[in-house]
């Protein structure tokens, strides 16, 4: 083999190195899109859902302007929760419910993809503070 053939062939291994490499961190930056969009979606369901809970009367099975203030009530039925940790989890990660008052909850997502930073994983935290003209406010970390 001449000198040039062996050129031609490293620099098409370097190439398809790079092209590989580029490939796995746009798949990477995807899922951790995906993941992020999804927790979002996640929230805002259970954030709609609590705020109907909290809108029924407790006639009708809701909370009657109160999404209640302790752990295993109504509300985590309502949800879907698991009565005794205030927890649940699908494909997308793990869920938990806070009370901060009668008319407050957050609900804490953590994603099963690895955040910008790869110590930790995505993490939503949705505030529903049923009183406000904008009851659901949504932040982001990592």
């Amino acid at each position: 083999m001449g000198t040039q053939q062996i050129l031609l062939i490293m620099l098409s291994v370097i190439i398809v190195g790079v092209a590989v490499a580029v490939g796995i961190t746009m798949f990477n930056a995807q899922a951790q899109n995906s993941n992020r969009s999804a927790l979002i979606a996640d929230a805002n369901n259970f954030a709609t859902q609590a705020l109907a809970y909290y809108k029924t009367p407790t006639s009708h099975g809701g909370g009657g302007r109160s999404f209640g203030t302790e752990i295993g009530n109504d509300l985590d039925v309502w949800l879907g929760f698991d009565t005794i940790q205030d927890s649940t989890s699908n494909d997308n990660g793990a869920y938990y419910l806070g009370w901060s008052s009668a008319s407050i909850i957050t609900i804490t997502g953590t994603g099963t993809e690895p955040g910008n930073t790869s110590a930790t994983n995505t993490k939503i935290v949705a505030t529903v503070t049923a009183t406000d003209a904008s009851p659901i406010a949504m932040s982001i970390e990592n």
